[in-house]
């Protein structure tokens, strides 16, 4: 039987956790049940609860200090899970880019789990993203990094200090930095192509460039988008790999 302590313990480190399922890619869809989130999220919980020390709370957290403790391990939680986010907000802003080359900017997919209409290419790319994270065992890598963060940040120690803000920053400026990475063959190849365009209308102004050149456009940039698969692949598994570094920074500043 659990102690009024320690259930107050687990019910705080499950707060942790499925904030940070809420927040996550993959575990936050919404085509998930809710009922088998909550449920995961139980076991972990209490596979934590039983593999951390939980010696440093001395004394049980009631009235306004639960309130408190409860609302520290959310936005923990929230922010664990929301890291990861940058790396695939990234692949979908780099699918927008390549979309608005090849000339699919305007062919857009409903998105039933966010429920808005995204950019085809960019929708293609991020579920590649997510199907990779699976293969990778990244899904490990998120639970083992929850596992970690209670010995980085204790129950109810998280703080609101500078450094978190600076790391954020960081977090949202490498949304723009992965795009990019990503997106560089295409958008290099496409600004030659734009300009062997423009000295073809000089040379023969009476040709209609743009009409003739726009389904080649297309055509070429899908089958650059498959030729570059292989890249597209081995960048996303660093990016996912480096998870784990990128959190314990921003743990460690959680945490000072």
């Amino acid at each position: 039987m659990f102690s009024i302590k320690e259930f107050i313990i687990l019910f705080l480190i499950f707060l942790r956790i499925s904030s940070a399922f809420v927040s996550a890619p993959f575990f936050g869809n919404r085509m998930i049940p809710v009922i088998s989130k909550l449920f995961i999220a139980m076991i972990i919980s209490y596979i934590v609860f039983l593999s951390t020390d939980h010696s440093a709370i001395q004394e049980v957290p009631t009235g306004r200090m639960l309130l408190v403790f409860s609302f520290k391990e959310v936005i923990t939680g929230l922010i664990i899970g929301f890291a990861l986010q940058f790396v695939f907000f990234g692949v979908s802003y780099a699918g927008t880019l390549m979309g608005f080359e090849i000339g699919l900017n305007m062919a857009e997919v409903f998105n039933p789990s966010e429920e808005v209409n995204s950019n085809v290419i960019g929708e293609v790319l991020y579920y590649s993203a997510v199907l990779i994270f699976l293969l990778i065992n990244g899904h490990h890598y998120l639970i083992r990094a929850l596992q970690q963060s209670f010995n980085v940040i204790g129950i109810g120690m998280f703080s609101f200090p500078e450094s978190l803000y600076q790391t954020m920053i960081k977090l949202a400026g490498s949304v723009f930095v992965i795009a990019v990475k990503i997106a560089t063959p295409i958008l290099v190849s496409f600004f030659l192509i734009n300009i062997a365009e423009g000295i073809i209308s000089r040379m023969i102004p009476n040709m209609q460039v743009f009409f003739v050149t726009q389904p080649l456009k297309i055509g070429l940039g899908l089958f650059m988008l498959g030729l570059i698969s292989p890249v597209f692949i081995y960048m996303i598994k660093n990016l996912l790999r480096d998870y784990e570094n990128q959190l314990y920074v921003l743990l460690t500043s959680m945490s000072s």
